[in-house]
């Protein structure tokens, strides 16, 4: 993702110095616009949620806004189903969040700027939590290693960036200007310093993508440069893997693949075949792939610079990079460029995503029992409400569909969801637009894990 240092192209030279359609449908690298993001815009950050849904965070505004961040929610095939403003920001600072991943119930795992902290929001009761706090490090003093302080030659302010689970609940979040990775324990809490190196310190375009490897003991970590002077070339990015040690300490840092200079990777999608999808957010404006030896294979497109991708939207800081079955969703956040290229792009690319791994998930289905209709014939338009009542075994959004025979087939006429707490509950609708003939109402259940009951039928009959 960018921050309010990529403003301008001079910066990035100053650095040179120091599935709508069926996946089998679609070639590799077909692109469309998946969704626009709406104002406050911005999106760095495309979240695929185990429910299928994508949830997408709206990020810092270099020019200064006084709106609160919003959270936006689209279905599979990128209609925007809700969204939600978070609370308790400090607008009198850069502010914005990201959508780093979701915890073992469905919540969303939100990345805060500022205050610097994790959010955790429970889509089916619209409610946020906080769950974990960034600390703000002094630099280290000459000869100094830690604990406790930042490895970077500037004192900069937290900037928590993207997140992972550990195997054991743990949560690493990547820093982008302090120069260290956090462990946040099991339930939450403070974070604590896990990584600590000098090749973290990349100025102002520091630590972004995190990843755990399909090992699921390595921690894949992006840079998007090492204008720190802590490694290299300052001016190219890296990918490292560190191995998360039987004891949880962190392993030696292994340089996994080195970008172009003023690349910036970014947020990176790791495929199940473990090649990385890396969104290069500098000049380039292309997708690299690497190869698990950390061999780059393949730059979509071909020529960097105009993000030409086929497209009515070109690529324009693109900052990460989901993937959504055969495909990757990649926040285009135009962080200089043009407003109207901030959105969600769908990139087929072939090849299925490695399962995220989310300790303790939710995997059991809500239960609906009991449930009647109120009444089951009907007059046709008549001003009557007609009730559904059952019973869900936990809390979640109830979703009830009419839908009308008509030549052998179902149509549906009304639709609405609600959220119901676990118990006893009804819901109700309207009688005065139904014609006469057969219908079907269709019940179902699903919680904040994504879990779906079984699909309820109850029959009515307007006349």
């Amino acid at each position: 993702m960018r921050r309010a240092a990529l403003v301008t192209g001079a910066v990035l030279a100053a650095l040179l110095v120091m599935v709508p359609a069926a996946s089998a449908q679609r070639a590799r690298w077909n692109t469309s616009v998946f969704a626009r993001i709406q104002t406050p815009g911005f999106p760095a950050m495309a979240y695929v949620h185990p429910n299928g849904r994508v949830y997408a965070g709206t990020y810092v505004n270099p020019a200064g806004s006084g709106r609160r961040s919003r959270v936006f929610e689209y279905d599979a095939g990128g209609t925007l189903l809700r969204s939600w403003v978070v609370p308790g920001q400090d607008l009198s600072k850069d502010h914005g969040v990201q959508v780093a991943t979701s915890d073992a119930r469905g919540r969303l795992v939100l990345l805060d700027r500022s205050p610097a902290r994790a959010l955790l929001l429970d889509t089916v009761r619209g409610s946020f939590t906080q769950y974990a706090t960034f600390a703000d490090l002094a630099p280290c003093l000459p000869l100094q290693t830690g604990p406790g302080c930042s490895p970077t030659i500037g004192d900069r302010e937290p900037q928590a960036n993207y997140g992972a689970w550990g195997p054991d609940g743990s949560l690493y979040v990547s820093d982008f200007l302090q120069g260290v990775v956090w462990r946040v324990p099991p339930g939450g809490g403070a974070a604590q310093i896990w990584l600590s190196d000098r090749k973290l310190d990349g100025g102002e375009f520091g630590t972004t993508g995190l990843a755990l490897a399909a090992d699921r003991r390595t921690l894949l970590i992006g840079q998007g440069s090492s204008a720190g002077l802590g490694d290299g070339n300052p001016a190219t990015g890296k990918i490292y893997a560190v191995e998360i040690k039987p004891d949880g300490t962190a392993g030696d840092m292994r340089q996994l693949w080195e970008s172009g200079p003023t690349d910036l990777p970014d947020g990176f999608g790791v495929a199940r075949s473990g090649r990385l999808y890396v969104p290069l957010a500098g000049t380039a404006n292309q997708i690299a792939v690497v190869a698990p030896d950390g061999t780059e294979v393949e730059r979509f497109p071909n020529s960097p610079g105009g993000g030409d991708n086929g497209s009515e939207i070109p690529f324009d800081t693109p900052s990460s990079a989901r993937f959504l079955g055969t495909r990757i969703i990649v926040a285009n956040q135009s962080f200089t460029g043009d407003r109207d290229n901030q959105a969600l792009l769908d990139v087929e690319v072939g090849e299925p995503g490695l399962t995220e791994l989310i300790p303790g998930r939710d995997t059991k289905r809500p239960r609906l029992s009991k449930v009647s209709l109120s009444r089951k014939r009907v007059r046709a338009h008549a001003h009557r409400r007609i009730r559904v009542r059952f019973t869900v075994s936990e809390r979640a959004r109830v979703s009830i569909r009419v839908e009308r025979r008509a030549r052998k087939r179902w149509s549906d006429v009304n639709s609405f969801t609600h959220s119901r707490a676990a118990g006893r509950g009804s819901m109700s609708f309207s009688a005065h637009g139904l014609r006469a003939g057969r219908y079907r109402v269709v019940i179902r259940a699903e919680d904040g894990a994504g879990n779906r009951s079984r699909r309820v039928l109850r029959r009515l009959r307007a006349s």
